[in-house]
């Protein structure tokens, strides 16, 4: 599997060769250092571990310091990589290479919190009446039995928190790459914020 982590700019637009304008996310490609790789031999499969942004000395503790080559500072965010298809070494920094050549990808992040909310909001309901009186506008409606027992059934859609989940978007065009700004803008939308933190992989369906 080929992928990398990739940092979210926005959202901005681009006019293809025939003039159409395509709505574009823009995610930039910091280095993507390899910590270690996992051998058959020793752990019974193949994979490459990667890393990217360098933690605080103060926040990181010892055992999890212990996996760094004395040479790598350590890294915030981790992501092994199963069956890599292309040939590194420990310490080799990753760049929009390794993506070279791709048409499409799936992006994984985590998107924005929305707070505590309803389920029209939550769940889309279309509510209650508006009109003066009616008493039932934005409420969820029944959720169990009035009577014996009194109770509300398993999976039943409540308000809730909403947002702040990993969500993977599939099958996104990429539409160009920008080797020299290390830029990889795709067609639509991508969970999360601006400098939000993503991983981008060759898409797995396409």
């Amino acid at each position: 599997m080929l992928g990398l982590f990739a940092k979210k700019v926005g959202m901005t637009q681009v006019f293809d060769e025939a003039g159409n304008m395509v709505p574009v996310t823009v995610m930039r490609v910091d280095p993507n250092v390899v910590i270690s790789q996992k051998t058959k031999e020793k752990d019974g499969y193949q994979a490459v571990v990667v890393g990217i942004d360098e933690a605080k000395k103060s926040r990181v503790t010892k055992p999890y310091a212990g996996q760094f080559p004395p040479e790598i500072a350590p890294k915030k965010r981790l992501k092994e990589l199963r069956d890599f298809e292309k040939e590194v070494a420990v310490g080799d920094k990753l760049g929009i290479e390794v993506l070279e050549g791709i048409r499409y990808v799936d992006v994984s992040g985590v998107s924005k919190g929305k707070g505590f909310q309803g389920v029209v909001k939550r769940y889309g309901f279309g509510g209650g009446r508006k009109s003066h009186g009616s008493k039932f506008h934005r409420e969820p409606g029944s959720t169990g039995q009035s009577t014996y027992p009194h109770k509300t059934f398993k999976n039943v859609k409540l308000p809730g928190r909403m947002g702040r989940e990993k969500v993977t978007v599939l099958s996104q065009r990429v539409v160009k790459m920008d080797a020299e700004k290390q830029l990889i803008l795709v067609k639509g939308a991508v969970p999360g914020i601006n400098k939000g933190l993503v991983f981008v992989r060759a898409a797995v369906k396409r």
